[in-house]
């Protein structure tokens, strides 16, 4: 016979598994309710998104390439490109850059002399765009624009070597150093001297007939130092005195994840100490690949995902797989620490008409989660996104998405992947609108702010819902410039929450420090965010810098 008691117990029992299998079932519909949107902006903005860079005044500079004839998009008041170098057009009354209005949706196009074609960037601690190289008579050139209503890009001579394929990056001390480029095996620094440096590390990586080693993945460590990736292999560079401070492992697989086998890296979220520091390396293609879509054959891409915690004393790579293999993937870190992988192909490499099968549907990569729980696949596209597609995030938390032109010229029929002159925002999940009420309102620092290292921010913000205090956080973003799978320049920061107070009726406040220096944060604008209960505001723009700080 059955006791009351017992007959208790097994009642709870069956309750809790209803519990369960209810709950399950509201966590799935949650989860179907996760995945983020797409919205068509622009269907024709006149040039492709080849190079992209968000600038502190909401505004997006993108840069096509001269050398194939004229763009969809005419230079103003009948001013033409007069150019007895291009490969071309000698005289080309159509714009291959632009600025793009970000809050008017609008565009407005630039000038610009020489051809930037697969040139890098950086912006400088003042603000600037810096972009660096580009093809033919662009190679040794570099461009600089100054935001502001009716600025446009200035023009110099005075880099030291080709930088055809190169990358940059921003150093503590508010110099550019840029990196590598197409049968450039050195680096030089910006402003420019008569320095320019070998660099074997480029010679050693580089594969006779596909090279892979283009566009190095270049992040800063918190000691100052360079993690420096290029084909398969990683060191930590020390560019003052021009030595490799320590090897990494070879990444597992031994396969080539630089252009072209184009995979891509962001370095992860930084800790509030910044003792720690971790890289991602995800996607490429296997080694011959490039070699084989000259024969008409698009090999599958590398589905694996290398993590490296780049601090440890024994470092070693743990890998994992993405949902799909992927090739001329972009990586973006979205302004809760999670990273958006979009964009690419599943077969092929990176080159004209060298891939096939694009990949629609993006990724969010949860660093935090445990290893096999940290992919969620995004609803599609409808726009493959192949060879010079780019993104880059936008103060709102919205993914801006543009490019894709794997063909020599603009065709837009008859091919399988016609040119693309459309630009699209991806919206993640935490921008729906069922979040508004615990979507925080910034309230300070108010947009511009300058910030010093190491001080105690205070920051303010409202939210109409109801607040939970240990789930808030603040993070540092600065903005990227992206290009070829790459975003240069890329960093998030952690700046530490959980100690909300109430200050005023659905206002409260959170004490933080800002880095310590510009080690972790090299001087420049970055997007401040609150995050609640991993719901982002719209972010503030700040400038942070020493009072001794070089500014470029």
């Amino acid at each position: 016979m059955i006791t009351a008691r017992a007959m208790k117990v097994i009642l709870c029992f069956f309750v809790w598994q209803l519990i369960c299998i209810v709950g399950i079932s509201h966590l799935n519909l949650a989860r179907a309710a996760t995945l983020g949107e797409w919205k068509l902006l622009q269907e024709n903005i006149g040039v492709s998104a080849m190079h992209m860079q968000l600038l502190y005044n909401d505004r997006v500079i993108i840069f096509d390439r001269t050398d194939f004839g004229p763009s969809n998009l005419s230079l103003p008041n009948g001013v033409c490109r007069i150019n007895p170098d291009d490969l071309v057009l000698k005289v080309d009354c159509t714009a291959h850059s632009l600025e793009y209005d970000v809050n008017a949706n609008s565009v407005r196009p630039l000038m610009v002399q020489t051809d930037p074609f697969c040139s890098s960037g950086s912006v400088l601690a003042d603000g600037r765009l810096l972009q660096t190289g580009g093809f033919n008579d662009g190679e040794k050139k570099y461009r600089v624009f100054r935001p502001c209503a009716n600025c446009d890009s200035q023009e110099f001579d005075g880099l030291n070597a080709p930088r055809w394929y190169a990358t940059n990056h921003i150093l503590p001390d508010g110099r550019i150093i840029v990196i590598g480029g197409r049968r450039s095996f050195n680096y030089e620094f910006y402003p420019t001297s008569k320095t320019l440096m070998d660099f074997p590390f480029l010679t050693q990586t580089n594969d006779p007939g596909e090279e892979n080693n283009l566009y190095p993945f270049v992040h800063v460590n918190v000691d100052g130092n360079l993690f420096i990736f290029a084909n398969n292999r990683a060191i930590l560079f020390d560019y003052n005195k021009n030595t490799i401070v320590r090897t990494y492992p070879q990444i597992p697989g031994g396969d080539p994840r630089n252009y072209p086998s184009s995979g891509s890296s962001v370095l992860l979220p930084l800790s509030p100490d910044g003792t720690e520091a971790e890289v991602l390396v995800c996607g490429g293609a296997p080694r011959g690949s490039y070699a084989q879509t000259s024969k008409g054959v698009f090999v599958t891409a590398l589905r694996t995902c290398g993590r490296i915690k780049i601090t440890d004393a024994s470092p070693q790579w743990v890998m994992e797989n993405m949902p799909t293999p992927r090739v001329m993937s972009d990586m973006t870190l979205l302004p809760d620490g999670n990273v958006l992988i979009v964009n690419g192909a599943s077969s092929g490499t990176s080159g004209y008409d060298r891939a096939s099968n694009p990949v629609l549907s993006p990724v969010i990569y949860f660093p935090d989660n445990a290893v096999g729980s940290r992919f969620q696949v995004q609803n599609p596209s409808k726009t493959p996104r192949m060879y010079h597609s780019s993104s880059v995030l936008l103060r709102d938390g919205r993914v801006l998405i543009g490019g894709s032109n794997p063909h020599d010229g603009y065709v837009f029929s008859g091919v399988d992947f016609p040119t693309d002159l459309s630009l699209e925002a991806f919206s993640p999940a935490y921008l729906r609108t069922e979040f508004d009420s615990i979507r925080p309102t910034i309230v300070f620092p108010t947009a511009q702010t300058s910030l010093n290292y190491g001080e105690i921010l205070r920051v303010q913000y409202t939210i109409s819902g109801t607040l939970s205090p240990w789930e808030v956080k603040v993070t540092m973003v600065s903005p990227s410039f992206a290009t070829h799978s790459y975003s240069m320049n890329q960093r998030l920061l952690h700046l530490g929450g959980g100690n909300s107070l109430k200050v005023a009726a659905s206002t409260y406040s959170t004490e933080v420090r800002t880095p310590e220096s510009s080690i972790l944060a090299p001087s420049g604008y970055y997007i401040l965010y609150v995050i609640h209960q991993g719901i982002p505001s719209v972010g503030n723009w700040v400038h942070i810098s020493s009072k001794q700080s070089a500014e470029w």
